[in-house]
């Protein structure tokens, strides 16, 4: 039996977990979870990766102590927050996160500052515009100039951050860093121009290498692990781990984030996949997960935290009680990338457009149900317009299929077969990167078929829903 730690860091929490690969079978076992929350540093929102480190270490001993023979380690995490490092390897400035304001009109001073255009952005990238891309974040960081700007010797995206803290390896991963939009699309390697335009020098990068590759040693006391640069991006490694069949399949990667896009072994960054925002971000193998980001169970995560008495069972039911699509928004729009009351924000939302908003708690969750769902229809659309596939199903993996209400709204608002599983995507698949990267498995197609195989697949048919195409109309009007 072979093992492997896999460390998954998402936006609310991390785990220390080991991947078993047995009789063809992958089995995970959960060692340590630890909360990962915003913390606020001045006026900056920031990750606290000192504490996250120490709990990758802790995670690690606990792992250690078992007698478990460990194969190697590796990370994933979201993407485009990085760390800044001087010539000692010492970090400069705070750790911070991408939902900080501090990216607030950024976009367009950069564009202005250098005569770009978005469609120049798009055609060298092929990366969706949101407003905290990495590059977004550097022209912040130049403009505002702090006294340690001139000292800066190394950028790490935070996985590659955290990858050295173990190993003392500097390295940087094409999956996460092509989330940074700075990335000649085609030829994966660092633009200068872009580089320039955000104010960053060229001599900061490293070069992005492929995933799935032993990069250094984590050493601590009797423990030698060889640590393995995985597709260090979350969605990377969901993707890897999602059991794509045929060219008719769409997936959706449902967590903090949702993730609605296909794989592909050419990027889409032609006029009308401009026009609808869509990215080309990398995945195993030099594929592209050609997707488009929306914002997630995030709302109903922040909601719930706002009536902790709540289980997510008591969310769904509540939804399953509104009258449905009485109220729909944008969940795309700034307002709710990190209010400080999320269930404010939707009342607010109406309120500012002179609208008349949902009353009650209950109508606020089943507008963020609906509304999600809706988003999903539309980039669903929008993929079989740009790439001229026509979709017969749509595999959800991530935490979201823990949700069987809202994977019944998707099969039914997107009139399209849907299967779930796995609910642990991204920690199978930095697993079966790790088993990829020591030969233990041979491909990507052999590590699907593993995972199709561990796991408990349900499907979901869609049902007529009244109102459908009038509430798809609205959503439109809403999101031009």
């Amino acid at each position: 039996m072979k093992a492997v730690i896999a460390i998954d860091l998402g936006a609310s929490s991390g785990r220390v977990m080991v991947g078993y690969l047995k009789d063809k079978k992958i089995e995970l076992e959960e060692f340590h979870r630890f909360k990962n929350q915003q913390v606020m540093r001045g006026k900056e929102s920031c990750w606290d990766l000192d504490s996250i480190l120490t709990e990758i270490k802790t995670g690690i001993d606990k792992v250690n102590a078992t007698g478990i023979e460990i194969t190697s380690l590796g990370i994933d995490t979201w993407g485009v927050d990085f760390v800044l490092l001087d010539k000692e390897g010492n970090n400069l400035g705070e750790y911070v996160s991408y939902r900080d304001t501090r990216t607030e009109g950024v976009m367009d001073k950069l564009l202005t500052d250098n005569q770009l255009s978005l469609t120049d952005v798009y055609k060298i990238t092929g990366i969706q515009f949101l407003t905290f891309n990495t590059l977004y974040q550097l022209k912040a960081i130049a403009d505002q100039q702090p006294a340690w700007f001139a000292d800066i010797d190394t950028l790490l995206f935070v996985p590659d951050y955290l990858n050295y803290k173990l190993s003392g390896v500097k390295h940087c991963e094409y999956t996460n860093a092509s989330t940074s939009q700075l990335l000649n699309c085609q030829e994966k390697t660092w633009n200068q121009q872009l580089i320039d335009a955000c104010g960053a020098k060229k001599e900061w990068f490293l070069p992005a290498e492929m995933p799935n590759r032993i990069i250094g040693q984590y050493r601590h006391g009797d423990i030698e692990i060889p640590v393995c640069s995985v597709a260090s991006h979350d969605t990377a490694s969901a993707v890897a781990a999602t059991p794509i069949s045929g060219n008719n399949m769409a997936y959706l990667s449902s967590g903090t984030w949702s993730l609605l896009g296909i794989e592909s072994e050419q990027p889409y960054t032609g006029e009308q996949a401009y026009q609808y925002n869509l990215t080309n971000e990398g995945g195993v193998d030099g594929r592209y997960r050609v997707l488009k980001n929306i914002m997630g169970l995030w709302l109903i995560q922040r909601v719930k935290a706002e009536n902790p008495s709540l289980e997510f069972s008591d969310i769904a039911m509540l939804a399953r009680h509104a009258e449905p699509f009485k109220y729909i928004v944008n969940p795309n729009d700034n307002d709710f990338l990190n209010p400080s009351s999320m269930t404010a924000a939707f009342k607010e939302w109406f309120n500012k457009r002179e609208l008349t908003g949902p009353q009650n708690l209950s109508e606020v969750i089943r507008c963020i149900y609906d509304s999600l769902t809706l988003a999903y229809a539309d980039v669903l659309t929008q993929l079989a317009e740009v790439t001229g596939k026509q979709f017969d199903e749509l595999r959800i993996v991530g935490g979201g299929t823990q949700d069987q209400f809202l994977n019944q709204l998707v099969a039914d608002v997107c009139q399209i077969m849907v299967s779930t599983e796995p609910t642990e995507a991204s920690a199978l698949g930095n697993v079966v990167n790790q088993f990829i990267a020591s030969d233990v498995i041979t491909s990507l197609g052999e590590a699907r078929q593993i995972i199709d195989a561990s796991s408990e697949v349900k499907y979901f048919t869609p049902r007529q829903i009244d109102g459908l195409e009038q509430a798809k109309s609205l959503y439109q009007q809403i999101t031009k």
